[in-house]
């Protein structure tokens, strides 16, 4: 179930302080992943629970869901998870914000809102603004892992990142697994559906140079 929200709702302009990252985890020194549209978090849920030489943090733009993912996090005193609410463009543009970088392996987009309407196609995650920011941003050998059971927007996603020359495809037949942040290959909830449904995922991963 998909719940439209615009993210370029200028409701997204205020952004709250950022916890460091000693606050958010209980070892801030390990290499971490960032979900971009973590939805309710299950997918890192179980991630963080399975892979705990790893910290994980979630930004997604519905602001009910980050709370109760949160909630969910102090409840089972999980230390290497955490939820941020907002968009996560305006989130990397605060000049205050730079320090999540630190330590930042890699970044996933799992199945994100296609917006079908090409006049919607501006609400879409993944935009070249974007990606050259974070081309500046991210630390070289950064991994980005796209994901989706949508053709057009895989290629929307594929196109944009490589207009950046500071990005280039990883062929995943010789990437390994084992030393990424999700070794045993936990799937999202969408991932779930698409397989019983027989439907196909196109997916790449991409490294910043």
């Amino acid at each position: 179930m998909r719940q439209h929200v615009n993210p370029l709702s200028i409701n997204f302009n205020q952004i709250e302080k950022i916890p460091s990252l000693s606050e958010m985890f209980g070892d801030p020194k390990l290499n971490f992943h960032l979900d971009i549209g973590s939805a309710a978090g299950e997918f890192l849920f179980d991630l963080a629970l399975v892979n705990t030489s790893w910290n994980y943090l979630g930004i997604e733009i519905r602001e009910k869901l980050v709370k109760n993912a949160q909630l969910k996090v102090l409840k089972r005193e999980i230390k290497n998870l955490y939820f941020l609410f907002g968009n996560a463009n305006n989130i990397f543009n605060d000049v205050q914000n730079k320090f999540i970088f630190k330590n930042l392996k890699s970044i996933s987009f799992n199945f994100p809102d296609p917006w079908f309407k090409k006049r919607h196609y501006k609400r879409r995650v993944i935009q070249p603004e974007f990606i050259n920011m974070l081309s500046n941003k991210l630390q070289k050998g950064t991994l980005i892992f796209i994901k989706t059971d949508v053709k057009d927007l895989f290629d929307y996603m594929d196109c944009t990142i490589l207009s950046n020359f500071r990005f280039k495809r990883i062929d995943k037949k010789d990437f390994n697994y084992s030393e990424s942040f999700n070794p045993i290959k936990v799937k999202t909830n969408r991932e779930k559906y698409v397989i019983v449904n027989q439907l196909d995922i196109y997916e790449m991963i991409y490294i910043k140079i």
